[in-house]
């Protein structure tokens, strides 16, 4: 009976193993289309990033999750395709992330700096927005970004200030 229960427990072991292989292998089908987005500081200044863009509802899901590393110059541009407050995680997310929540007229809002990795905490808007931009984190503090600069380009109309 001992070595049935054994057996019986080292299968259901594989048969998990298996799964979460199958679950990784599916979350990496999802692909994203890449654009170019300007940061405008109140500073200023303007710095080009490269951003992969989650517009559908399993790219958004995804996310960043199971990434080890990101560039510096780049990000991830979440579109909601409409205004409301957004809450996020970072449920298999590797990377250490800042999070800049972004008006539908590309005026960032609100900031949250050194979100957690693999952390289920919620990280909220606290306000209506359309779009949400990782960058590594650090890059908030590195490049003096605060709530009132603009991002234009990719989804994000220019508008004049």
């Amino acid at each position: 009976m001992r070595v049935f229960r054994d057996l019986l427990a080292r299968s259901a072991v594989a048969a998990l193993f298996l799964l979460s292989v199958l679950v990784s292998s599916l979350a990496a089908d999802v692909s994203f289309e890449r654009d170019k987005i300007r940061l405008l500081t109140s500073g200023g200044r303007a710095h080009d990033l490269i951003v992969e863009l989650a517009i559908e509802p399993d790219q958004r899901e995804q996310g960043l999750m199971h990434r080890r590393q990101m560039a510096q110059d780049h990000g991830m541009l979440f579109d909601f395709g409409e205004t409301r407050r957004v809450m996020m995680w970072m449920k298999n997310t590797y990377l250490p992330l800042d999070m800049l929540f972004i008006g539908e007229d590309g005026t960032i809002r609100t900031i949250r700096e050194n979100a957690v990795p693999l952390s289920e905490a919620i990280i909220d808007s606290e306000e209506p927005v359309t779009f949400v931009l990782e960058l590594n984190a650090g890059t908030v503090n590195r490049l003096g970004i605060k709530p009132g600069d603009r991002i234009t380009g990719a989804r994000i109309p220019a508008v004049a200030r």
